[in-house]
C-alpha cells in the first residue's frame, strides 16, 4: 500500500499520521530547545566561561556528528517505538537537573555529563523524518510536508528559545527543566499515536536476516556512499560544513554575546530570531520551488552574511536582533528544498543512510566550531569572534558563484536525477 492509496493522504493535514508526527515534532523540539536555553545559560553564569559554553555546545551538537551511526538503524528497526523511546528517556533524564539543583549538586560538571544522554536521544529524530516522511506524504506534497516540519525542526522551537530566554530572567533554569520534562511526555503520546503503513515491496531490500549485524550495518552505510559519491551534493555538503562551522562558533559564544547586551533575556531573543529568521525562509521555500536553485544558494546566503555581519556591529540591541533574524531567512529556505531534492532524487529505502551520512558530515563542524569558538573568543573578544563568523555563509555564497556547475542547478520543481549527477534515482535504475 503507498500513502496514494490512502483517502485522507491526499490533502496533507487531512493525513492524520502527518498532524500526529507535526504536533509530536513541535512539542519535542520545544523541549529540545528549553534545556539547550537553560544548559547553556547555567555554564555560562555558573562559570563566565566562554570555552566551557563552547564545550556544552559542541556536547549539545553531538546528534549532528553522530547522526552516521543512526541512519542504518532507523532504516531496519520499527519507527514507532523507537520514536516514543526516546522521548521517554529525554523527559527521565532531564529531571534529573531539577533534583541536583534542590539537593544543592548542580554544578558545571553535573550539566556536562548529563547533556549527552540528552543529546544522544536526539540522534534518531533527523533520519526518522526523512524515512517516515515518504511513507505518510503522497510525494506530490513532500516540499509542502517539509515545509511544514521545517517550521517545528528550524523554526518554531528556535522561538522557545526566546521563551527560554525569557522564562529564565523571570523564573529560573531550573523551573524550566520540570516543564521540559511534561514536553517530552507530551511527545511521546503524539507519537504512540502514529500508524506507521509498511515499506512499499518494490522498495524492499532483500532480506538480510542471517547478515552479521555489523556487517549488514557496514553495507548499509557503504550503499548510503555509494549513492552521494560523484553527485553534486558532495559540493553541497562541503559548503554546509562551512556554514554549520560558523554556526557553532556563533552558538557557542551567543550567551556572553547576547549577555553583554542585556541578560539572559536579549540571549533568547537572539536565538529566537535565529529561529524566527529560518521559519520566514521555510514558509517562503515552497514558493521558490521554481526558481533556480544555485542562483538561490548564491544569493541568499550572501545577503544572510551582510545581515550577520550587520547585526554584530549594530548600534542598539533590537537591531542586532532584527538583523541577525534576516540572516537566517536563506538557511530556512535552502533546509526545506534540500529535503525535498533527497526525497525527490535519492531511493526511498536508502533514505534514513543518505540523511544521516549528509548529516553528519556536513553537521560534523558544527560541535567543532563552538570548541573552537570558545577559544578564539577568550582571545579576540566576543563582537570580533561573532563578526568573523558571517565569513561561514559568504563562503557559500562565493563557492557558488565560482562553481559554474553549481550555478547552472536547476529548481527543485524540475530537478531530475541527471541533473545533480545521482546514477542511482528513486526507482533504483
Amino acid at each position: 500500500m503507498t500513502t496514494a492509496d490512502v483517502p485522507e493522504a491526499s490533502s496533507l493535514w487531512r493525513n492524520r499520521n502527518f498532524r500526529r508526527f507535526f504536533a509530536g515534532q513541535f512539542v519535542t523540539n520545544a523541549g529540545d530547545s528549553l534545556y539547550t536555553v537553560a544548559v547553556l545559560w547555567l555554564v555560562y553564569d555558573l562559570s563566565g566561561s566562554t570555552v566551557l559554553t563552547g564545550l556544552a555546545n559542541s556536547l549539545l551538537l553531538l546528534p549532528w556528528l553522530l547522526q552516521i551511526l543512526a541512519g542504518p538503524i532507523v532504516d531496519r528497526l520499527p519507527l514507532r517505538p523507537v520514536l516514543v523511546g526516546s522521548q521517554v528517556l529525554q523527559g527521565v533524564v532531564v529531571l534529573t537537573l531539577p533534583l541536583a539543583a534542590a539537593t544543592g549538586r548542580l554544578s558545571v560538571g553535573v550539566l556536562l555529563a548529563v547533556v549527552p544522554i540528552l543529546t544522544l536521544a536526539t540522534l534518531v529524530m533527523s533520519p526518522m523524518q526523512a524515512t517516515l516522511v515518504p511513507r505518510i506524504v503522497t510525494e506530490s506534497r513532500l516540499s509542502r510536508a517539509n515545509s511544514a516540519l521545517a517550521t517545528v525542526t528550524l523554526g518554531l522551537d528556535m522561538v522557545f528559545d526566546a521563551l527560554g530566554g525569557l522564562f529564565i530572567a523571570v523564573f529560573g533554569a531550573t523551573t524550566l527543566f520540570l516543564f521540559d520534562s511534561v514536553t517530552f511526555a507530551v511527545a511521546g503520546l503524539l507519537f504512540a499515536g502514529i500508524a506507521v503503513p509498511p515499506m512499499n515491496a518494490e522498495h524492499r531490500e532483500p532480506d538480510g536476516g542471517r547478515e552479521p549485524v555489523f556487517d549488514a550495518y557496514l553495507n548499509d552505510l557503504r550503499d548510503g556512499i555509494d549513492v552521494l559519491r560523484g553527485t553534486v551534493f558532495v559540493e553541497l555538503i562541503l559548503m554546509t560544513a562551512v556554514a554549520n562551522f560558523a554556526t557553532g562558533v556563533t552558538l557557542a559564544i551567543l550567551p556572553a554575546f547576547g549577555d553583554a547586551l542585556g541578560g539572559p533575556a536579549v540571549y533568547g531573543l537572539l536565538l529566537g530570531a535565529l529561529g524566527i529568521g529560518r521559519l520566514i525562509g521555510s514558509l517562503l521555500a515552497p514558493s521558490l520551488e521554481r526558481i533556480p536553485y544555485g542562483w538561490l544558494l548564491l544569493v541568499g546566503h550572501s545577503l544572510g552574511a551582510c545581515c550577520w555581519l550587520a547585526a554584530v556591529y549594530a548600534p542598539s540591541p533590537l537591531l542586532t536582533v532584527v538583523l541577525f533574524g534576516l540572516a537566517w531567512v536563506p538557511a530556512g529556505i535552502s533546509g526545506v528544498l534540500t529535503s525535498t531534492l533527497n526525497q525527490t532524487l535519492f531511493p526511498t529505502e536508502l533514505l534514513g543512510r543518505v540523511s544521516t551520512i549528509k548529516g553528519t558530515t556536513s553537521g560534523a563542524t558544527l560541535p567543532l566550531g563552538s570548541l573552537v569558538g570558545g577559544l578564539v573568543a577568550s582571545v579576540l573578544g566576543i563582537p570580533t569572534t561573532v563578526g568573523l563568523a558571517a565569513f561561514g555563509f559568504g563562503f557559500t555564497g562565493l563557492y557558488v558563484l565560482l562553481r559554474p556547475r553549481l550555478r547552472r542547478l536547476p529548481a527543485v520543481a524540475d530537478a531530475d536525477p541527471a541533473a545533480f549527477d545521482v546514477t542511482r534515482g528513486r526507482d533504483g535504475e
